[in-house]
């Protein structure tokens, strides 16, 4: 079995046998099974995704996939057009629920290629920073939303400039993704869309070795955060709003009511 979940999880000759469980050696398993046995097949027979520009995924060796984040799909349908494992980090609750459901939740988040924050000593930000390194220097592929959540309404949103500190202090490639289509598969604020064929661009790894060394100066991490938006925005056409997504979906709710307080009000 530990040999069965080392050779099929990609863990390199055996050498980390000892240093980690047999647990987090089946979690290798468990994905490969979700993505060409159990999971993916259903997907790709129903929804038929397709994909442009894979050779841009170093075939080995780490990478940063930068994508733009339109539903909840999104980390299901990149990951299924890459020959690679694709990890991204997840809320550290999903991972220590007690119970029966938590251990299922669990299996599922780590088999679909989710890894906790890291939280030790660190905020949210410093700890997903942590655990992006760890996949990293581990020579795996590491998926990231820059906007930090979910657009709402279809735009590309400002980037935060965590995955520019991340691409500095690794030194690895950032390869712009966008996925389109998946807000009408699973649009927000629903489980269940229309039917349509998810489309996965994926463009030309970008080098940001000429600022080496500058991963504290604001200005430099801004300007590659926005040339890594730049590059989403060209892949997936869509219309780009320089304010965070955060801000804008909170002026949307106060926008929405306001205008419910104003139809509610009785008539003169």
């Amino acid at each position: 079995m530990a040999r069965l979940c080392t050779s099929v999880g990609g863990f390199r000759g055996g050498t980390r046998l000892g240093a980690v469980g047999l647990g987090e050696r089946c979690v290798g398993v468990f994905y490969w099974f979700l993505k060409f046995v159990a999971l993916g097949p259903l997907l790709k027979l129903v929804f038929r995704p397709y994909a442009d520009g894979v050779d841009h995924v170093p075939a080995e060796g780490p990478a940063i996939l930068a994508s733009n984040h339109l539903s909840y799909a999104d980390w299901l349908f990149m990951p299924l057009v890459v020959p690679r494992k694709v990890s991204f980090v997840a809320k550290a609750e999903y991972f220590t629920t007690p119970g029966i459901k938590g251990w299922l939740q669990k299996t599922f988040f780590s088999g679909t290629g989710n890894i906790p924050i890291d939280r030790a000593g660190a905020d949210a930000a410093a700890g997903a920073l942590l655990s992006a390194k760890k996949v990293l220097g581990e020579g795996e592929l590491f998926g990231i939303y820059p906007e930090g959540t979910r657009s709402h309404d279809g735009r590309l949103y400002r980037g935060k400039t965590g995955i520019a500190r991340l691409a500095l202090e690794t030194g690895v490639p950032v390869v712009p993704v966008a996925v389109v289509g998946t807000d009408v598969v699973a649009p927000p604020g629903k489980k269940f869309g229309r039917w349509t064929r998810p489309h996965v661009r994926f463009g030309k790894p970008l080098d940001f070795s000429r600022y080496a060394g500058m991963e504290n100066d604001r200005f430099i991490l801004r300007s590659i955060t926005d040339e890594i938006m730049y590059e989403i925005m060209r892949l997936s056409g869509q219309e780009y709003v320089d304010m965070y997504a955060t801000r804008a979906k909170e002026e949307s709710k106060k926008a929405d009511s306001a205008k419910g307080d104003e139809q509610r009000k009785p008539a003169a």
